[in-house]
């Protein structure tokens, strides 16, 4: 399905930015360092097919990605953006502030946050996600108190782990790989604590008090690009790093997946979510855009088609969790379709 029209609103708004948008002849993708290795492959797919100029690729996070996605209409702003969680209603907000009216939002498979060391560590790692919350999160349970987190060494966490400094590498605050493995994995084992359970905390006390990794060594931000924790893995054989499930697919053969409660990272428990640690991606599209930048509603096309996001598509080759058929085909009638999201509560 093609289309060769926009409102004259949208046109308006692109009439009054910078530059005309169609004197741009690329596309732009932007956001979540997680969906970057999809967007590129989609580009790359994209012009192969039909030789056109491949789509500008860049990674920036999901925060990042939705500030300049939402900045405005017109040749100066993206088209698309990656994200690896929902838009939330702040940023939602922020588009409609410039104008940024009229976005298809596209889930397009599922994703694990692993946790991985490099395969030269021979120790079978298995852990709680309550030990993990209570090796990396600023303040845990000290005898019997809510402190800031005095332990550096794996087996002041358990005592069956080596002792081994713990020195794990993970995203910033700007990434949605960090704010999702704040929500799922932290919040999930601050819950299981016993001084979280047996004080009747709420979800309310756990968001407030369990979102913050530590900030005095054990924990250190590795910026947006994940193939720079994968060389510090490599450099570093007791270090773990925190990273979408396609990095440690993509390099099973110098790195493993840490389990949690015995169950590893991988397509079948992910889909399932019997892995813990699961979680959405998407991208959102500029609809004011198609029918100006050139070629934009035949990338979207080749993004939502069976040949990237079925089972056996090159999506999922490249380490993506496929959504059931009934749930893609949804997915590809609206954006296709250009249909416009509908507006996020929280």
């Amino acid at each position: 399905m093609k289309l060769t029209h926009i409102t004259v609103s949208a046109l308006a708004l692109i009439a009054a930015s910078a530059t005309v948008a169609s004197a741009r002849d690329q596309i732009r993708v932007t956001g979540s360092s997680t969906v970057f290795p999809y967007s590129q492959a989609v580009a790359e797919e994209f012009a192969n097919q039909t030789g056109s100029p491949a789509p500008i690729v860049e990674s920036v996070g999901t925060g990042g990605g939705f500030q300049a996605f939402c900045g405005g209409i017109g040749e100066g702003h993206p088209d698309l953006t990656g994200a690896s969680r929902a838009i939330k209603k702040s940023e939602y907000d922020l588009c409609a502030t410039n104008g940024v009216t009229d976005i298809s939002e596209a889930l397009i498979g599922n994703d694990g946050l692993a946790m991985s060391i490099s395969r030269a560590n021979t120790y079978d790692w298995d852990m709680t996600l309550g030990e993990m919350y209570t090796a990396l999160a600023a303040q845990v349970p000290v005898d019997g108190e809510w402190k800031d987190n005095p332990y550096k060494n794996w087996n002041e966490i358990n005592p069956a782990f080596p002792d081994v400094a713990i020195t794990v590498y993970g995203p910033p605050p700007t990434s949605g790989t960090r704010d999702a493995w704040v929500e799922i994995a932290m919040h999930k084992g601050c819950e299981q604590l016993e001084f979280v359970k047996a004080g009747g905390f709420d979800g309310d006390w756990v968001e407030e008090n369990c979102s913050r990794m530590r900030t005095d060594g054990p924990f250190i931000e590795a910026g947006e690009n994940d193939n720079l924790i994968v060389q510090q893995l490599n450099a570093n054989s007791n270090a773990m790093g925190i990273f979408g499930y396609s990095y440690l697919y993509e390099n099973l053969d110098q790195l493993k997946g840490v389990k949690f409660g015995g169950i590893e990272p991988d397509f079948d428990t992910i889909a399932a979510y019997d892995y813990e640690v699961a979680r959405p991606l998407y991208f959102y599209v500029k609809n004011a855009h198609r029918g100006v930048i050139p070629n934009l509603q035949e990338f979207i096309e080749e993004y939502m088609s069976d040949a990237a996001l079925q089972t056996g598509g090159y999506l999922a080759e490249r380490g993506m969790t496929p959504l059931p058929e009934a749930q893609r085909k949804e997915y590809q009638t609206s954006v296709l379709g250009a249909v416009n999201m509908e507006a996020p509560t929280e």
